[in-house]
């Protein structure tokens, strides 16, 4: 016999749910609307992938998942991680919205994680002319205030556009212990970025350098400026002001910007300044969006800063698809070795 039991965190009120032909319903003694599904059966291999699907809950509702299983040995199993936990602050890319898919994988992993939207989304403004970093600044104060959430500092996961904006965030504000960038740039881009006193302007672009591919898409690959010209260097990031760890994933044909540069940049700026080497890893022929595994391939698609227009991001679908595999084999990893303290302790 299984049984889940579903903790209500508001009301402190447990519901137990045993399992029966593929739908786990209350126990006769709880009155509770919930139920609990087993898809797309009860019945499954060990190596075939499940899925739990809880219904009936409310919009909102925080709740606790246990589930314990007794062997035929009477040995019980138990599952139910009490906490804290890592805390990771998830982000996306240009576009305005909120994206959660890699923060669910990351949860699945055993973080708790703050999928951050940015703009375009609730009530944040639709379009932007700057960013604050005082608003990233509360996401991580917010994070780290959570009892589920392990001192003492948190991690960022971000990509394209959210990459300079980890890189500020790790520069400028306390309690980052551990940051990832995928195809992210050194300097701050699209818009200023300000921090109490302080603006980092915006990497200007050079608009003659945008090409029209046989296929009729644009290429931009070579529309950013370079930021290690004297005239940018005010855009550059200075993250050697950073006390954390980092991880800069790159794509080898990455179609918007020139992310192995970049990344060439912000590890010989870190060496120059004393700090720790970074962890660096480069798909040579995977394009710009590294997603969570199994994600269709995005040679291409539209593009908020080139006005919509549908532009040609770059990879090999084959090696793009191997390169997302390994890439969130070794982020988990990266996390737990700078946030777990009992997993560096296990390792030891």
């Amino acid at each position: 016999m299984c049984a889940f039991r579903i903790i209500n965190t508001r009301s402190i009120r447990p519901v137990t749910l045993i399992f029966s032909k593929g739908i786990f319903r209350p126990s006769a003694n709880m009155s509770s609307g919930a139920h609990l599904r087993l898809l797309p059966s009860s019945k499954c291999l060990f190596n075939e992938p499940i899925r739990i699907k809880i219904e009936g809950l409310s919009p909102g509702q925080s709740v606790e998942l246990r589930a314990r299983l007794t062997d035929d040995k009477s040995v019980t199993f138990k599952s139910s991680g009490p906490g804290p936990f890592p805390g990771i602050v998830q982000m996306h890319t240009l576009g305005g919205g909120l994206s959660e898919v890699n923060g669910c994988l990351l949860a699945n992993h055993g973080f708790v994680v703050l999928s951050l939207a940015f703009y375009g989304y609730q009530d944040l403004p639709k379009n932007i002319k700057k960013f604050d970093l005082e608003y990233f600044e509360e996401a991580i104060m917010f994070l780290r205030t959570l009892p589920e959430v392990k001192a003492p500092g948190v991690g960022i996961l971000s990509i394209s556009k959210s990459g300079d904006l980890a890189l500020s965030m790790a520069s400028f504000l306390s309690g980052v212990s551990a940051t990832v960038c995928v195809n992210g740039c050194s300097a701050n881009v699209m818009v200023p970025l300000h921090y109490r006193d302080m603006v980092i302007p915006s990497l200007r672009t050079d608009l003659n350098k945008v090409r029209t591919t046989e296929s009729g898409v644009l290429d931009v690959s070579d529309v950013m400026l370079d930021p290690m010209a004297p005239e940018n260097q005010a855009c550059l990031i200075p993250i050697e002001r950073a006390n954390c760890k980092f991880l800069f994933a790159v794509s080898g044909d990455d179609g918007n910007w020139k992310s192995c540069y970049y990344a060439e940049q912000m590890t010989k700026r870190l060496k120059d300044h004393g700090k720790d080497n970074p962890e660096v890893v480069v798909y040579p022929k995977a394009g710009h969006f590294l997603e969570v595994p199994y994600m269709p391939h995005c040679a291409t698609s539209r593009h908020a800063a080139a006005g919509n227009a549908v532009v040609a991001f770059g990879g090999d679908p084959k090696a793009h698809a191997q390169a997302q595999v390994d890439l969130w084999n070794r982020i988990p990893a990266f996390f737990r070795k700078h946030l777990d303290n009992m997993y560096r302790e296990a390792k030891l």
